[in-house]
């Protein structure tokens, strides 16, 4: 693709003590791309998600977005600059409707404070902005339920929306296949590629049938360093791959 990154990461490294859980590491995400990270428990994933969300802050490297550095900025201030993400474990308001949890996202994303979540229910613009981000996940049919109610499969969908209405340039999703039956995830990975033609996507996930399924371009984390990068075909046939991480019987 022509022009620069949309996401450029630039030697970022985070210590824990004496431990090294990010060393030094660097990659790039072209807009429209959706970018893998795979590697073994432990490897360091997400610490780099929580770097790259402004979580931790690095003790060195510098994350750029659309040729802006980020690193400085908080999680709330990179949402506002286009980077919106989902959770491994969900983090949803359950007692509350699966309308009412998009639409405070959309209040958010306008810039208003979450006031009184009755503000919020009465908000008609922020009504109709929800209720486009559940068409687009397939939801709008369990509107009205509370979430507590939704099954395993359909709260990774609600996340999904919510991080749809922040209207992200990169959607970054944290185990989006994590806790889901074989038939939602194939559900998933349909709904996610219905998705990369509207925005970038960046995906750490275990599911490497997801991550071939879904991935342009695909980068593998070992010991905290990326151990290469490369497309679904170029990843399958490494040897030093199949040894640190996918196993014999994986690819």
């Amino acid at each position: 693709m022509n022009g620069p990154p949309l996401l450029k990461v630039s030697g970022i490294a985070k210590r824990f003590d004496g431990l090294v859980a990010t060393d030094h590491v660097s990659l790039e995400q072209n807009a429209g791309e959706v970018h893998a990270l795979i590697g073994p428990n432990g490897a360091g994933k997400s610490t780099f998600v929580n770097l790259l969300c402004g979580s931790l802050r690095p003790d060195a490297g510098t994350i750029k977005l659309d040729g802006a550095d980020i690193g400085h900025l908080s999680t709330v201030e990179r949402v506002h600059r286009g980077l919106s993400r989902t959770f491994q474990m969900t983090q949803l308001l359950l007692d509350y409707s699966v309308l009412e949890n998009v639409q405070l996202a959309v209040q958010s994303q306008a810039g208003h404070s979450f006031r009184f979540f009755k503000s919020a229910r009465y908000d008609a613009k922020a009504m109709a902005a929800a209720m486009a981000c559940l068409v687009r996940v397939g939801l709008c049919e369990r509107a009205k339920v509370r979430v507590a109610d939704l099954a395993q499969g359909e709260r990774k969908q609600l996340e999904l929306a919510i991080a749809l209405a922040a209207k992200p340039r990169l959607l970054l999703l944290d185990e989006p296949m994590a806790g889901l039956s074989a038939l939602d995830s194939q559900n998933m990975v349909a709904l996610l590629q219905s998705l990369k033609t509207e925005t970038t996507i960046f995906i750490v996930e275990h599911d490497m049938n997801a991550v071939f399924a879904l991935a342009d371009r695909i980068s593998v984390l070992v010991n905290g360093r990326i151990l290469m990068s490369g497309t679904a075909a170029e990843v399958k046939a490494s040897d030093d791959v199949r040894r640190a991480y996918l196993g014999e019987g994986d690819v």
